[in-house]
């Protein structure tokens, strides 16, 4: 797989939750680190996610908003 995307980190799947169209999926990247990504549920069944497989979260933003309490 080539992408464009630098921002893209490996992780395992720690959780698929299905909706009625779509799913909520949250990567486990490691050190605490926990991504969550709304996709699909079509995507999540073409790419066979399921808890404990590899994937990637390729994250392409134009903005990033810092935040402090």
């Amino acid at each position: 797989m080539k992408i464009s995307a630098r921002n893209r980190f490996k992780g395992k799947v720690v959780e698929v939750k299905k909706g009625a169209t779509t799913a909520h999926v949250r990567i486990d990247l490691g050190n605490g680190l926990i991504v969550t990504s709304s996709i699909t549920n079509e995507a999540v069944d073409e790419l066979e996610l399921a808890v404990g497989s590899d994937a990637y979260a390729v994250i392409k933003a134009s903005d990033v908003m810092v935040a402090v309490d």
